[in-house]
């Protein structure tokens, strides 16, 4: 049976008719009150953005659910989990001030902010899945031990994922530190042709796993790495690189699997919406912002996570690029524009897999509003 995605353009002309008016009518339509109850501890799950970052969610969209959770009786939180990597956002202190720089202020969301792995990423607990890459995730416990949960997401490109929708903010977005590094499993190589021996690997890696051998030559401690990539960033030969490429089905796989740990809780609990918006080419993670590679499209909602992401790729899909983007040649209608922006990514795979784990349908109805 088909899941109902539904759907609100990005075109208005009517004072009555813009994004916020649009918000409330979908979350109506796609059935919220029949998700959070009276005095639910509801999450509203986002991304706040990496500092640099200007792409990341409106504050005055996550109003709308803010408030439409409270009318219902429920209790909301905005959250998300800290980073693996050092950034803006690897702690709670610093994730914070990021969220308020960014206009997530009680003021303004009428909500308060918490960073649902704790100070550090140790506020976690482990839910058992059974699925063929783990046995059990772990999984941020703010959001566990949520009642209902709204996840709200920027939907754009992703260099490993190929997309980043309501699936890839389930899976890492719900995962401490732990959970990331054990859907990334990295694994790094150095050319060691490339490698003129500078040491700044060494100096940025937090965990002591890239050093300057006798030879030299920079090494990566696969035993010690954590996968923040710190020492791809800084490498000015970019002599250190990921081996992803080659086991990105298997990253997907263990993605996918995360996304549906993190709900295994909630059946009937969870409201998703994608933004088809500012659809860059990377994620909010990274500190910039990339021109969109399509005009905006819409919001869709929907209670099934796997349904809404395929219609939002297949919306992506059936536009043509824009000029001046990332995509070095122009693709019309019908091309995969995030594979067109990162050749190497199977993006589709956490949709098949999805299906296959039970996470939700592909099969899906839109019903525009």
């Amino acid at each position: 049976m088909a899941s109902k995605v539904y759907f609100a353009s990005a075109r208005t002309r009517s004072h009555t008719d813009n994004k916020i008016a649009k918000i409330r009518r979908l979350a109506e339509a796609a059935g919220l009150a029949g998700i959070v109850a009276k005095g639910d501890l509801a999450a509203v799950k986002l991304h706040f953005g990496e500092h640099g970052n200007d792409t990341h969610l409106k504050p005055v969209y996550v109003r709308q659910i803010v408030d439409a959770v409270r009318e219902l009786g429920g209790k909301p939180f905005l959250t998300d989990t800290n980073t693996l990597y050092s950034g803006s956002r690897i702690n709670a202190v610093d994730h914070l001030l990021t969220a308020f720089e960014h206009g997530f202020a009680y003021s303004v969301v009428n909500a308060p902010v918490i960073i649902a792995d704790g100070l550090k990423g140790g506020n976690a607990v482990q839910v058992a899945i059974d699925r063929k890459r783990f046995s059990e995730v772990t999984i941020a416990r703010d959001v566990h031990d949520a009642d209902a949960m709204v996840v709200m997401t920027h939907f754009k490109g992703h260099m490993i994922a190929g997309f980043g929708g309501s699936i890839k903010n389930l899976a890492m977005g719900c995962a401490p530190g732990k959970g990331k590094l054990a859907q990334h499993s990295p694994r790094l190589t150095v050319d060691k042709d490339k490698c003129i021996g500078c040491g700044l690997c060494q100096e940025v890696c937090p965990a002591g796993a890239a050093k300057v051998g006798d030879d030299g030559k920079c090494f990566v401690s696969p035993e010690l790495c954590i996968g923040c990539f710190e020492c791809c960033t800084v490498c000015p030969e970019k002599a250190v690189a990921p081996e992803w490429f080659r086991d990105v089905p298997e990253f997907m796989e263990r993605m996918t699997e995360y996304a549906y740990g993190a709900v295994r809780n909630k059946a009937g609990k969870v409201l998703y919406l994608n933004f088809l918006e500012n659809i860059t080419p990377d994620c909010d993670c990274v500190p910039w912002s990339d021109t969109a590679m399509v005009a905006d499209i819409g919001i869709l909602a929907s209670t099934d996570p796997v349904a809404i992401d395929k219609a939002s790729y297949d919306l992506v899909t059936g536009q043509a690029s824009l000029a001046g983007c990332k995509l070095e040649q122009p693709a019309g209608p019908g091309v995969d524009k995030f594979k067109a922006a990162w050749e190497h990514t199977q993006g589709l795979i956490q949709i098949t897999y999805g299906v296959e784990i039970g996470l939700g349908s592909a099969d899906y109805e839109i019903v525009e509003i």
